[in-house]
């Protein structure tokens, strides 16, 4: 058993605060920095690191592991934010993924086939969702919510009401097993990182994106196709959602269509604005999405070792999302600004160095 050296733990991360100092990814990081400082003063063992058998344990691994799902529907949320749409229906669509896992495997499917069909579904109800938001015209918010209401439902007839369990190894390995020392869930946020930045960054998707979010009108007057442009962001969330649900029902080895992926949509929407994506759509940021879906899932573990009920635990939750949006703005930089002016030095200090100067030049 070994504890992490602090020093050059926050060494690090004042050295990561120092390089992104004037990007938009330094607020979610602040707060996060914070966070982690309060635990570090008043939550025992917070940092501490275990080794067995090669595997890393300890609450920071925790962190990791259960936040990969926010990160995971964050990441597939943020590009259809850009768009100036949202995604409700993530939950439900993470809901349907791990039933059709669980009945795969109960029908004694191959584990990988189990996968494939899971994610598939996904792929198919997030072109749904953008068949109805970027095909038809329908609200974004309206036509996730179909899907939201409906997708438990298909959830609770695929499993027939029930809650089922499965003990497939390599089920369970999506998100209890380890890779390198790190949980699997980790590799998979990683890679699935490594592909969205890549395909946005790398080509002109991102652009595409950001410049049908920014302006609809304009950008198909440009020549873009902003409808096709929005399906392919829906039908990528339907794909992380999925994802994540193969994670949520492997982490407790059964699909539990009332329970799996409730409020994801929620924490997922907070995880993007708290990254710097504006609600309204244009440019969107893919680490600080990832920074926030760690702020949040920090944020949860505090509050559960500080024993916090989850009936008020979103008070605070709601309270951090508040002040590091306010800490984003602009505009409440400026009024603060105001608020607390700098103190001009006294008017007698002033003076006495206005009527040095001329001494000293003719000393000169």
């Amino acid at each position: 058993m070994f504890n992490i050296t602090h020093i050059s733990f926050w060494i690090v991360f004042a050295a990561l605060l120092f390089f992104t100092r004037k990007q938009r990814i330094l607020w979610p990081l602040l707060a996060l920095a914070l966070l982690l400082l309060f635990n570090d003063i008043f939550t025992p063992g917070f940092f501490n690191l275990e080794l067995r058998e090669g595997h890393l344990y300890g609450t920071l691994i925790d962190i990791l592991k259960h936040g990969g799902i926010v990160m995971l529907v964050s990441l597939g949320m943020t590009l259809v934010i850009a768009t100036g749409g949202v995604d409700l229906s993530v939950g439900a669509v993470m809901a349907v993924a791990g039933a059709v896992l669980a009945q795969a495997a109960i029908n004694h499917q191959s584990p990988f086939v189990a996968m494939i069909f899971a994610l598939l579904v996904s792929l198919v109800l997030g072109a749904w969702n953008g068949l109805l938001v970027a095909g038809i015209g329908i609200q974004p918010i309206v036509a996730t919510l179909i899907l939201m209401v409906a997708g438990r439902g298909v959830a609770q007839l695929i499993t027939e009401g029930q809650i089922l369990n499965f003990t497939d190894a390599t089920l369970v390995y999506i998100a209890n097993g380890y890779l390198l020392g790190m949980p699997f869930t980790c590799t998979l946020v990683l890679v699935l990182l490594a592909v969205t930045y890549a395909l946005t960054r790398g080509t002109a998707l991102g652009l595409f994106i950001e410049s049908v979010g920014d302006n609809d009108i304009a950008s198909r007057y440009a020549g873009v196709n902003s409808r096709f442009v929005k399906f392919i962001a829906y039908v990528f969330a339907g794909f992380c959602a999925g994802l994540a649900g193969l994670v949520a029902a492997s982490n407790i080895k059964s699909a539990d269509a009332n329970h799996a992926g409730l409020y994801a949509e929620l924490d997922a929407i907070l995880a993007v604005v708290i990254g710097g994506t504006a609600l309204t759509g244009g440019r969107f940021y893919l680490l600080g999405s990832i920074v926030g879906a760690l702020l949040i899932q920090t944020l949860t573990t505090t509050m559960y070792a500080r024993n916090v009920s989850a009936d008020i635990a979103p008070v605070p939750k709601a309270l951090v999302v508040i002040a590091v949006c306010l800490l984003q703005s602009d505009k409440a930089r400026r009024y603060f600004t105001r608020l607390f002016p700098r103190r001009n030095p006294p008017a007698a200090m002033t003076e006495t160095l206005t009527a040095a100067a001329p001494k000293v030049e003719a000393g000169s």
